[in-house]
Order: C-alpha cells, then structure tokens, then sequence
C-alpha cells in the first residue's frame, strides 16, 4: 500500500512539473521566465492580450500593481499554449486542443 501511495505521488509532481514548462523547439520555458526570455526561445507569439493590472505584495509587504498579459502560440500538434504573465514574469502555462 506504502508503494502505491508513493507512485502516486511521484506521478502526480511529474505531471504538475511538466505543466510548468513549454518546449519551444529544442528550448524551454517555465514558470518565472522573464518575458525577454521567452521571446528569444519561442518566437513572437500568435497573439498578446492585455488582461489589466493585478494587485500583488512585495518581500517586504508594500502593494504594486503589475501589469497582466495572456501570450497564445500555436497552433503546435493541434495543440494552442497559453502563458500568463504578471509582471513580466510567466506565472502560468496553460494547454488546449484546437478544433
């Protein structure tokens, strides 16, 4: 039962580190890439929406407002990839089959 339970649970990380990246030919991105740097791995994107500002807290407590955009590639394999960035920092990498 122990050996079930670890299965598991090294199964579930493998799949939340995979959705945490993005191969863009023989390069990777990954959550808190700079959006510089995501550019130069994976190309101008189809599409950037600017989805507003978001309130966030520094290390040391004080409130800045960031600024929000949703990058979408693709098509790649049937497959569209959208990654969010809050202050120039991707935040979120998210995956959808096209029709």
């Amino acid at each position: 039962m122990k050996s079930l339970v670890l299965i598991l649970a090294l199964t579930l990380s493998t799949a939340a580190a995979a959705a945490s990246t993005l191969r863009c030919g023989s390069a990777l991105v990954s959550r808190d890439d700079s959006a510089s740097e995501v550019l130069d791995k994976c190309g101008e994107p189809r599409s950037r929406d600017f989805l507003g500002y978001r309130e966030v807290l520094d290390y040391y407590g004080f409130r800045h407002e960031v600024a929000v955009e949703e990058w979408t590639y693709g098509p790649r394999n049937g497959m569209y990839h959208f990654l969010r960035f809050e202050g120039n920092r991707l935040q979120r990498i998210d995956s959808k089959r096209g029709n």
